[in-house]
């Protein structure tokens, strides 16, 4: 059997390039740290003396980092439903999100991740959550996958000012990890008051996770997309369809073809009667 020649040792702008597409963009220290190096023995410490309490004087209570503070899965759901609903514009809505913490992603972002583009607009497009750029700006959809949405709307004669935009998760994951089911239950009140606001004639969700998290479904983004479905803001019933996330798109780029379908089916429910 022919052996096989060794792959190339990656360079260090190919590593980092990897690291950065993976979410990896900052770094825990200063200088690196060999794990499989064997650790030091840790000399034995003196058993610490007892301290004298005060008994008028409770113990101190350790103090607890803000972002390992935690509220209670179903105390978190039902304030965000009862903030959400007491917001009656959307400059209420952004404040009321804005001091809103239930969600333990709010202390690890930099900063919210409300909105963009024109919310008179007929069309609202929903992605998932914002990622390193977003983070950065405060804006959603600025990075890679931001300017490929540009283009895709474009392609439709939609720009930020015919359109708006938003997630369904308004924080950054760490790491630009998948949130978590009860995150996404916790941020989804907002997201729903945040369309029954804006009141669209279409809505556009992008990707599997703001699709299932919003059309209610548990099929894929395959079975979904394309396919035309009543919303119910509380106060109207909407169209609403599901095609794939410009994320997705930049690693399957065979897909856009299918994209470009969804692209021109909303293009035509967009056109005005005639």
């Amino acid at each position: 059997m022919m052996a096989l020649p060794p792959e190339p040792t990656p360079t260090l702008q190919q590593l980092l390039a990897f690291y950065l597409e993976a979410g990896v963009d900052c770094a825990l220290g200063d200088e690196p740290i060999n794990r499989l190096e064997e650790a030091e023995p840790v000399p034995a410490l003196a058993a610490p003396r007892p301290v004298a309490l005060n008994p008028l004087r409770p113990p101190p209570i350790p103090a607890v980092p803000r972002s390992e503070i935690t509220v209670a899965p179903d105390a978190a759901i039902a304030s965000a439903r009862e903030a959400a609903r007491t917001a009656a514009t959307l400059e209420a809505l952004r404040t009321l999100m804005e001091t809103f913490d239930g969600c333990a992603l709010k202390h690890t972002a930099t900063r919210l991740v409300f909105a963009d583009g024109n919310p008179e607009a007929r069309v609202m497009f929903v992605g998932e959550a914002p990622g390193r750029d977003e983070d950065i700006e405060g804006l959603p959809f600025v990075g890679r996958s931001g300017k490929l949405l540009d283009r895709m709307i474009a392609a439709i004669g939609l720009d930020r000012s015919k359109a708006y935009i938003a997630n369904v998760i308004p924080w950054r994951p760490p790491g630009n990890r998948t949130p978590t089911p009860q995150e996404t239950q916790v941020c989804l009140p907002f997201i729903q008051r945040h369309i029954e606001l804006v009141n669209p004639d279409v809505l556009v969700t992008l990707g599997n996770p703001s699709t299932q998290a919003l059309l209610g479904t548990r099929e894929g983004i395959m079975r979904t997309r394309g396919k035309w479905i009543d919303y119910d803001t509380g106060t109207r019933t909407i169209r609403a369809v599901a095609t794939f996330h410009p994320a997705y798109l930049l690693r399957s780029p065979s897909y856009k073809r299918l994209s470009w379908q969804d692209l021109r089916a909303i293009a035509k429910v967009l056109q005005p009667a005639s």
